[in-house]
């Protein structure tokens, strides 16, 4: 692998002037900065990005910590940090907490000391948030929240999540306006935030309408196709089923639609299915779901911007955002067929 000296020997120059090339730190001829390019290329010479952070106190890098990066949905968020980043020269190091709250709080100690320039963190399991708030509040490196705030960091950190309330509002007053009055509930785990906000939204949806929520028709479970598999098998189990479902995510939701074919139960005509993301699947089932598409990709761009304001030092209100869902009508949502 070439060197920096061997760069220097072989365009004519100093090292130092191959150094004030690559870092930008001084200005240099533009027939001396072309030469020096060209040797680089050349040679296929790669600088040394550790010795150039220490040199520029900057890495143009950027830590991503998320709970599980297996979800369609955080796929898109995290393209929508990367396509940013890259715009501008920046690198991502993603680090994958798989729903173990100790193990992101390791991860994120490995990114602090890895010298990035900033953290976008999608907070995981709210048990953890104590040692997160005390490993943030060092100040060492600028953070954004995505999604989910964390209790005891500054409420000045900026922060841009989805509106998961309205989300829920939206599947529930969708199914409401067809004439659907008995309407179940798919929610996650019972701590899951994104769940119980959507679950709050299906409530307020169903007050509006004058309805009472029964309680036989939430039915909580992993957050997963099997999960919602489980939980339509038992709504449709009952004396009296529910003509709608609402699931809190779109895995779910695909679930409910397994179950409903092995039930014998025609969707829509008998169950109306509705989801909350717009996964890339969602207009591939049968029949094609109908859901909230989340703005994911969006998210991670605003929230890639507010971090590199932070990085760069700029003064700016500090932000609070909630991006909010957009109801995608499909195949399986219908008014309910008379008895």
């Amino acid at each position: 692998m070439a060197t920096m000296k061997q760069v220097a020997e072989r365009a004519g120059v100093s090292t130092s002037t191959v150094s004030h090339v690559i870092n930008k730190t001084r200005a240099v001829s533009e027939d001396v900065r072309q030469r020096v390019l060209a040797v680089i290329d050349e040679m296929g010479y790669i600088p040394n990005a550790m010795a150039r952070s220490l040199k520029n106190d900057k890495t143009r890098t950027i830590g991503v910590s998320v709970p599980d990066n297996t979800h369609a949905a955080m796929a898109e968020l995290l393209r929508g940090i990367e396509d940013t980043a890259f715009a501008v020269g920046y690198n991502i190091m993603l680090c994958n907490g798989y729903e173990d709250p100790q193990r992101q709080v390791a991860h994120l100690r490995s990114l602090i000391e890895k010298r990035i320039d900033g953290l976008v963190l999608v907070a995981g399991a709210a048990r953890a948030n104590e040692e997160l708030a005390a490993l943030l509040s060092s100040g060492r490196v600028p953070v954004v929240l995505a999604d989910h705030a964390v209790a005891g960091v500054d409420a000045a950190t900026d922060f841009v999540g989805l509106d998961h309330e309205a989300t829920g509002y939206l599947a529930t007053r969708h199914l409401l306006e067809l004439g659907h009055r008995r309407i179940a509930c798919v929610a996650g785990g019972e701590h899951e935030p994104s769940g119980q906000e959507r679950l709050a939204g299906y409530r307020r949806a169903l007050a509006e309408a004058g309805l009472a929520p029964d309680p036989g028709l939430l039915v909580h479970g992993s957050a997963d196709c099997q999960g919602g598999h489980d939980a339509a098998r038992r709504l449709l189990a009952l004396e009296q089923p529910p003509s709608a479902l609402f699931a809190c995510n779109d895995l779910m939701a695909l679930g409910a639609l397994c179950a409903a074919r092995e039930a014998g139960v025609e969707v829509p005509a008998a169950l109306s299915v509705v989801g909350g993301d717009d996964l890339g699947v969602a207009a591939f089932a049968t029949p094609r779901l109908t859901t909230v598409a989340q703005p994911n990709h969006e998210m991670g761009r605003q929230l890639t911007e507010l971090l590199l304001q932070r990085i760069r030092g700029e003064p700016a209100p500090r932000s609070h955002a909630r991006l909010q869902g957009r109801l995608v009508v499909r195949h399986s949502s219908a008014a309910p067929q008379a008895h």
